[in-house]
């Protein structure tokens, strides 16, 4: 991959202006930006992949909720090929339709709850059918066409801004300035970040808004497929082999070893890949040679996985339970901003 990256790397100052050119057309060009008839909240980020945006999408979606603002969560449905478009996304849908984070979301919600859209002004638009209060924009920070009312803009508080690069030869989708854009930073694994070095930098390159610190944490398991969620106290799995397919999987593995779960072997996909029952069966091959005694996935992963892949797999696949820790004064602040006529 490090490789490759060098090999594309003439093509990093090319997509820079890229970039720069499309944002200044939206900035001097207004009458682009479509807005819708509800409040339209993003959450984005300047890198690529691995910064928490869906547990942190569904952590708002919920609470906002709760709180008395409907929503629909309208996402891109990376990784899913599909001939409506846009579309709702349900419990039982397809993952090779909707992606496997719409569909983690739509379970996780229940039905009405998300939609897909590789537009995402499309997307919003079919939501509005649902009536509901609020629109949730996963992952929009980049898709302009469509206007937000708060722009949340998330950052790994472990692999932060990366080497600072433009794509391909970095991680950073926009250059670091476009950070202006955002009214909030939200650091995720926050009480790993360097705080000194995170303010310094929103300081230089963001808004001036407020920083949020949030973490992940892997409260529980649940045995696939549809097993019950036990608390890390009420189950002892012994030690494990982990395997995800995440933008940055070394974050699943951390977390697996905070959370105390021993792992003895793991196996990374690329994001989104699909994970079959021959990759399924190489892995638990291994893991029993390593001495594991069952594998582990996220719930991402899992939505990707068929119940007919324990035929004969020999060891029983446990989902991590993730959850989100102190994002009380970020909901409170976005409540506080929907109130605001």
């Amino acid at each position: 991959m490090r490789l490759l990256r060098w090999m594309l790397a003439p093509l990093s100052p090319l997509y820079g202006v890229t970039i720069r050119a499309r944002n200044r057309a939206f900035d001097n060009h207004p009458e682009r930006v479509t807005k819708l008839p509800v409040p339209v909240v993003s959450l984005g980020n300047l890198s690529s992949g691995g910064t928490g945006k869906t547990p942190l999408t569904l952590h708002l979606a919920e609470h906002l909720q709760n709180a008395g603002w409907s929503n629909v969560i309208c996402s891109r449905g990376y990784g899913g090929r599909r001939t409506v478009d846009p579309m709702d996304v349900s419990p039982d849908s397809n993952p090779a339709e909707t992606g496997d984070e719409p569909l983690m979301m739509a379970r996780r919600l229940g039905p009405g709850r998300v939609v897909v859209g590789r537009k995402r002004v499309a997307a919003g638009m079919r939501a509005l059918g649902r009536e509901p209060r609020l629109l949730l924009l996963d992952d929009g920070f980049q898709h302009r066409a469509l206007h937000r009312d708060l722009d949340l803009l998330l950052l790994d508080g472990i692999r932060l801004w990366g080497e600072g690069k433009m794509l391909p030869l970095g991680d950073l989708r926009e250059p670091m300035d476009s950070a202006r854009r955002a009214q909030a930073l939200i650091i995720t694994r926050g009480s790993r970040a360097p705080r000194e070095e995170v303010l310094a930098w929103w300081q230089l390159h963001g808004s001036g808004g407020p920083v949020f610190w949030v973490d992940f944490e892997i409260g529980g398991l649940r045995a696939f497929p549809d097993g019950p969620a036990l608390p890390l106290a009420a189950c002892n799995p012994g030690p494990l082999f982990a395997f995800c397919a995440l933008g940055h999987p070394e974050a699943f593995y951390a977390d697996l070893m905070v959370a105390g779960l021993s792992w003895v072997g793991y196996r990374s996909f690329r994001d989104h890949q699909p994970i079959g029952k021959a990759a399924l069966q190489a892995m638990a091959r291994e893991a029993v040679t390593l001495g594991a005694t069952g594998l582990v996935c996220t719930e991402k992963d899992a939505v990707k996985l068929s119940p007919e892949y324990l035929a004969g797999l020999g060891l029983p696949i446990w989902v991590a339970q993730q959850t989100v820790r102190g994002a009380e004064p970020l909901v409170a602040f976005v409540l506080e901003t929907l109130r605001v006529p």
